[in-house]
């Protein structure tokens, strides 16, 4: 299936809500803010501090006072070279962390995984997304239980996978071939009965992409918003964030000026017309955000 460019979404549509998007002439000026609760005990960012129940759960909870519109609860490492986890270990590591923040949070839960019973298992917990790193292709169930659970969707761009992805990736146009990517995604998608609505596409920021390729796909992230659906950017405290900074200073960056750098790009996101950033300090980008948004009206 083919489509032509299509105006700019206004709404995300999940399982049980709709999330307004930022677009011309809108309420919201800025892009939505995506939470990350890491349930995993490798995970790359945070070292598994969040790994039992109750730290997981409030960690989801500090990062939506903090002003996170959307929680994305994950249960397996997805940092380069990282080991798959068994199917077992991940339902137990996040099927109680999302029921209970889908009970508590106040906003929608999304379930960060690659597996067709994960999601299926999350879906009935509360879960109102899959985010799925794979562009849910590496599961050959993923595609009917998403219909079925009428669950909103987030198709990611990765080269290889997360054992393989950073070993010399290489493209020749890294911005075109993502787009034909991400819009054959789509189309897929379309084919197996998901509404258009549904549907959020992800270029993989860090997934199978050097730091010049990286740096590259944010500075025209704008070139993917003619795929007709929301686009969600997942930068936060990616290794090109660490290399730039580290250019500035002469020094690799402490965390807090990686997740200023992170804010940073935020804003840039934010003026291309992104509609969803995936971070891990709510605070300081929503905060940085809403600052940004209110100086260039």
């Amino acid at each position: 299936m083919r489509m032509s460019p299509v105006a700019l979404p206004t709404h995300w549509q999940l399982r049980t809500r709709s999330l307004e998007l930022p677009h011309p002439g809108g309420r919201l000026r800025r892009p939505l803010v995506m939470g990350i609760v890491n349930v995993t005990p490798d995970s790359f960012s945070d070292g598994g501090r969040h790994a039992d129940l109750e730290a997981a759960v409030a960690h989801g909870l500090r990062l939506v006072a903090e002003g996170a519109e959307i929680l994305d609860v994950g249960g397996e490492s997805t940092r380069p070279y990282a080991e798959p986890v068994p199917l077992d270990e991940e339902l137990e590591r996040v099927g109680e962390v999302v029921r209970l923040l889908a009970a508590r949070a106040g906003v929608p839960i999304s379930i960060d995984t690659s597996k067709a019973a994960v999601a299926a298992r999350a879906i009935e917990q509360g879960a109102e997304i899959v985010n799925d790193v794979s562009g849910l292709e590496g599961d050959r169930d993923m595609l009917g239980v998403v219909v079925e659970g009428g669950v909103g969707v987030c198709a990611m761009h990765m080269q290889g996978t997360p054992r393989s992805m950073q070993i010399d990736p290489r493209y020749d146009d890294v911005v075109a071939e993502i787009h034909g990517y991400l819009a054959a995604r789509r189309d897929a998608l379309l084919v197996a009965g998901l509404p258009l609505a549904k549907i959020c596409l992800d270029p993989g920021i860090g997934f199978g992409k050097t730091h010049a390729h990286n740096r590259t796909l944010m500075a025209h992230a704008d070139r993917f918003l003619d795929l007709g659906t929301p686009i969600l950017v997942g930068h936060s405290r990616k290794g090109f964030i660490g290399k730039s900074l580290e250019a500035i200073f002469g020094r690799p960056p402490t965390r807090e000026e990686l997740d200023a750098g992170t804010a940073g790009a935020a804003c840039g996101l934010s003026a291309l017309g992104i509609q969803v950033v995936r971070v891990h300090a709510v605070g300081q980008v929503r905060s940085a955000l809403e600052l940004f948004a209110t100086m260039t009206g």
